[in-house]
């Protein structure tokens, strides 16, 4: 019992001795700190202090703890209200000392010229009566450096400056020095064995710096335009049959005076394939392949080319879907043989995951109509999805010109087999003001002012007014077109116009008009569109001078035609100018006679066919005819009659050719006409930014059938072709086509006029 009482005492003591300076340790702790009995704020001047205490984590009759003074200090400095904080206990009191920092009175932007003021301040965060902060300056300046550097100039330097006002209020100013564009000193290669530097400068987007670049930013550094390059050199690669083509990396490097960007391409090219086998197998019972390899463009031995493999994938997805196949995905299986370096390339057609779309919502058009953008759209609502019939649906939407931006995303719907379709647009400006200024040997100096609203209260409506004045004509003409009549896949629309044109130096004598149009046209398919119209016009021919033809004299006065005309155009070009590749053909017939004065039938028909030979040379051979005949006895006016010449018949003058009075060498116009043209189109070696193209042609013609002549006046008249021949050079530049020609008649009439060079140049701006 005692040993037991013994051994107590020992673990007892043994407690007390461990737990002592325990507690001592946490007296002592506390003891320099003690109890706050008040809190003092000291430096406020526009805080209230209830305000403050409502950050502080330490109170009244708590013990201070270091740690929640921390917190409390850190706090108050995220509320943006102060740039220095201290807090300190001071006997039983705890002390918050503050600086409040000072609000801002004004925002100011000195020394920038190339961008605005209001471009500016909408970008920085700090405004008029706002707190100022050293941080969020700091953040302004690294955004207003942002908005330099998308505009080139990568040495720009910003300050900014604190001008102190009474009251707690300060100026804030940022001293801009802009300094100059940051230009693109030299583009290099390293790795490129088959192409050389200047040939793959020109196959991307960035450029050196030269002094003729003035009027365009792509000699600008942009990192988006960089990433663009490397796209673009990989599918110039994978085109010419660098199946194993990479970049390394894409460098670029600010020249130490910062003046300048050296960029630098490293690449491997690889080894260069040719298409070897190349088959199309289908999964689909019933249809027939061999159809389908007509749309093959590669053939085995050509040189390989992954852009014709997609757009052969296109074509036959699009052809096999017209056959009645809603789903359906072509695969292009492609085997590699490093041996021969040769490509086998197997086009499977099978059947697609069987999804239908569910919904197609809308959003970033602000001002445009909805069902302006959806029926744009090739499928609706409930449709098989179509994965070309979406990408031709962007397209449409693109070319309409309202969005700057419009993206399609496929987002999963409710089932498995429902898919959304989501489409974003950012809306561009659609009304325009434009004057243009230009001149032609055709129509002598031009003017041009319009105004145009493409987009017309949202509802995809065009309204146009436009003069056009020249020292040989004169256009007014109020236009009004609803693409979707009734909301129907029918545009209409109206005209009224009213022209004059001085015609003294081919037949001496002028002609002017005043009247309106309907119009109405429908596409049968996405190339082939028809277009009627309805015109009625009142012509008057005036100012006839005495030595003028006595055929032009016996039409001096007014007349009244009402004319209906249909026009079936099929248009596969990819683009309207500098066109490298497509067709172009057209058919027109006219009838006046449904009331009016004059009667005659009209008819015409041309066509042009494009095909890029090799890089950048193109060609192209179209042609032309037509013919008008008068009926009910009725006399065909000159101003309703064909003239040929100018830039229908380069080497001859505007009604150079065609019947002519033989006495005053007036040109009377023809009943019947034909030309042929052919054209090669081909780079002069010039850096192929600046748009300029030789051009090499031929021309052939011929006007002849002089209409009535009741008086017998002597006619010179000839279906003999004229032949012309020459070269010339094309420039679109930012002013408008420019274009020179030279032309050497080769075939003539001793009657014909000729003229050997022709010039014409506008502009929009």
């Amino acid at each position: 019992m005692k040993v037991t009482f013994r051994w107590a005492i020992w673990v007892v003591a043994a407690v007390l001795a461990f737990a002592a300076p325990a507690a001592a340790q946490r007296a002592g702790a506390a003891a320099p700190y003690g109890t706050i009995t008040a809190i003092q704020i000291q430096g406020n001047v526009r805080a209230e202090p209830e305000t403050i205490r409502s950050y502080l984590q330490l109170k009244e009759g708590q013990a201070y703890d270091p740690a929640a003074a921390d917190r409390s200090l850190k706090a108050l400095f995220s509320t943006g209200l102060f740039s220095d904080v201290v807090i300190d206990m001071q006997g039983s009191t705890l002390i918050v000392r503050l600086t409040e920092n000072p609000i801002l009175n004004r925002v100011a932007f000195e020394g920038n010229s190339k961008v605005d003021d209001d471009k500016l301040r909408d970008e920085v965060q700090s405004k008029p009566r706002q707190v100022f902060t050293r941080a969020r300056v700091q953040s302004d300046v690294e955004r207003l450096l942002t908005i330099y550097r998308r505009s080139g100039r990568y040495n720009a330097v910003i300050e900014p400056k604190i001008i102190p006002l009474d009251q707690g209020r300060v100026d804030l100013v940022f001293e801009i020095d802009e300094g100059d564009v940051t230009g693109i000193k030299r583009i290099s290669f390293v790795g490129n064995e088959h192409f050389s530097d200047g040939n793959l400068r020109g196959r991307i987007k960035t450029t050196e710096t030269a002094w003729w670049r003035f009027l365009s930013s792509d000699d600008r550094f942009d990192p988006d335009r960089l990433n663009f390059d490397r796209e673009l050199l990989r599918k110039f690669y994978l085109s010419e049959g660098y199946a194993d083509f990479r970049i390394v990396s894409a460098v670029a490097e600010l020249a130490p005076d910062r003046d300048g960007f050296f960029i630098t391409f490293t690449i491997n090219e690889g080894d260069r394939y040719k298409f070897g086998k190349v088959e199309v197998t289908s999964r689909f019972q019933g249809l027939d392949t061999d159809t389908l390899k007509s749309y093959l463009t590669m053939s085995e031995g050509d040189w390989y080319d992954a852009g014709e493999v997609e757009s052969t994938v296109t074509a036959m997805a699009d052809a096999v879907g017209t056959l009645g196949y809603a789903f359906v995905e072509v695969r292009p299986n492609i085997r590699r043989n490093k041996e021969s370096n040769t490509i086998d390339v197997t086009f499977d057609i099978q059947e697609g995951p069987r999804v239908y779309v569910e919904r197609i919502n809308i959003s970033g058009n602000t001002r445009t109509l909805d069902k302006v953008i959806r029926r744009e759209f090739r499928l609706a609502e409930g449709d098989a999805f179509s994965t070309a019939k979406v990408r031709r649906s962007q397209e449409r939407l693109k070319n309409l010109g309202f969005f700057e931006k419009v993206d399609i995303s496929a987002a999963p719907g409710s089932a498995p087999d429902k898919t959304n379709l989501e489409v974003q647009v950012i809306e561009q400006s659609t009304g325009e003001i434009s004057f243009g200024a230009g001149y032609s040997t055709t129509s002598g100096i031009l003017g041009d002012i319009s105004i145009r609203e493409r987009n017309l209260l949202g509802k995809g409506q065009e309204l146009r007014l436009g003069l056009s004045f020249g020292t040989l004509s004169t256009l007014i003409d109020l236009s009004f077109t609803e693409p979707y009549f009734l909301d129907r896949n029918v545009s209409a629309g109206f005209d009224l116009f009213r022209t004059s044109n001085d015609r003294q130096s081919v037949a001496s004598y002028s002609d002017r008009s005043i009247g309106f149009a309907l119009r109405a046209g429908w596409s049968y398919t996405e190339h082939t569109r028809q277009t009627v119209r309805y015109t009625l016009r009142q012509s008057d021919i005036y100012n006839v001078q005495p030595w003028a033809s006595q055929i032009v004299q016996m039409q001096q006065g007014t007349s009244v035609v009402s004319e209906v005309a249909e026009t079936v155009a099929w248009d596969t070009r990819d683009v309207r100018l500098n066109t490298t590749k497509g067709w172009l053909l057209r058919h027109s017939l006219a009838l006046a006679g449904l009331g009016g004065t004059q009667y005659y039938v009209r008819s015409t028909i041309d066509g042009v066919y494009f095909r890029t030979i090799v890089g950048d040379f193109v060609a192209s051979i179209g042609g032309s005819a037509g013919i008008v005949e008068p009926y009910n006895n009725s006399t065909l006016l000159i101003s309703n009659r064909f003239y040929i010449g100018g830039d229908t018949l380069r080497g001859f003058q505007v009604g150079g050719i065609g019947p002519r009075d033989a006495n005053t060498g007036s040109a009377l116009g023809g009943k019947y006409y034909y030309t042929g043209t052919a054209e090669l189109s081909f780079p002069l070696g010039l850096p192929k930014e600046l748009g300029i193209l030789g051009k090499a042609f031929a021309d052939v013609g011929s006007l002849w059938g002089s209409a009535d002549n009741p008086n017998q006046v002597s006619i010179l008249d000839s279906t003999l072709m004229r032949v012309s021949t020459g070269i010339g050079v094309q420039w679109i530049s930012p002013f408008g086509p420019i274009r020179i020609d030279y032309a050497i008649p080769l075939v003539q009439e001793p009657w014909d006029k000729t003229e050997n060079f022709r010039f014409s140049f506008g502009t929009r701006f």
